[in-house]
């Protein structure tokens, strides 16, 4: 079992844009030099804010499970922090692997367009390999065992399967970055699928 110091943090950088993940442990030292804030999520669409004092008051507030007791404190585990200065966005490839495959397809068939869990689901080269297809990126695309099956070693027109996007190198974001077993917090989806016209700060 993963001990709360170890748990995933989403981190963002001072213009609210997702640049990785770090542990507790990291985000809570950042916390404490002053680098970072908490972010809190209230509701569907609001976020606040919290330094380490506010965080600290925040925390004796609720008694709560997720909860880190030092010394002198009881700090409830962060799920998101902002850094104060750093504005960057890092440039990173992502690993091509079966799951972030899956990921870039949000586990939808790209032939019958149904969404699978993952082991209901398989890769298929749009170019087959016996035709001189590569495994990579931009040849290969999310399918379910069925279509996969269907189509076969065969070219897309030859039997009439064609995919429901044009498969590309997916953008780094977070979610690429987390390890196979690691469950990210609901609340990071603002960030890393974010809807603009829905997210906004506390005064």
């Amino acid at each position: 079992m993963i001990g709360h110091l170890d748990c995933p943090v989403l981190v963002l950088n001072r213009f609210w844009q997702p640049v990785q993940t770090c542990s507790v442990r990291r985000a809570l030292k950042l916390l404490f030099l002053g680098h970072a804030q908490v972010v809190q999520t209230e509701g569907e669409d609001r976020f606040r804010t919290h330094d380490l004092g506010s965080w600290v008051e925040h925390s004796s507030r609720e008694v709560v499970e997720d909860v880190i007791h030092t010394v002198r404190l009881a700090l409830r585990v962060p799920k998101i922090i902002v850094l104060a200065l750093y504005e960057k966005l890092p440039r990173m490839e992502v690993r091509f692997t079966r799951r972030n495959v899956f990921l870039r397809d949000k586990h939808t068939c790209q032939y019958c367009a149904r969404i699978f869990n993952e082991p209901e689901l398989n890769l298929d080269h749009v170019m087959p390999r016996d035709k001189g297809g590569r495994t990579t990126w931009e040849n290969i695309v999310t399918s379910c065992i069925r279509c996969n099956t269907r189509k076969a070693n065969k070219l897309s027109h030859e039997v009439n399967m064609h995919p429901l996007r044009k498969p590309v190198a997916p953008r780094w974001r977070p979610m690429f970055a987390l390890r196979e077993n690691t469950r990210s917090d609901e609340s990071w989806t603002h960030f890393i699928d974010p809807d603009p016209l829905k997210v906004r700060l506390s005064a």
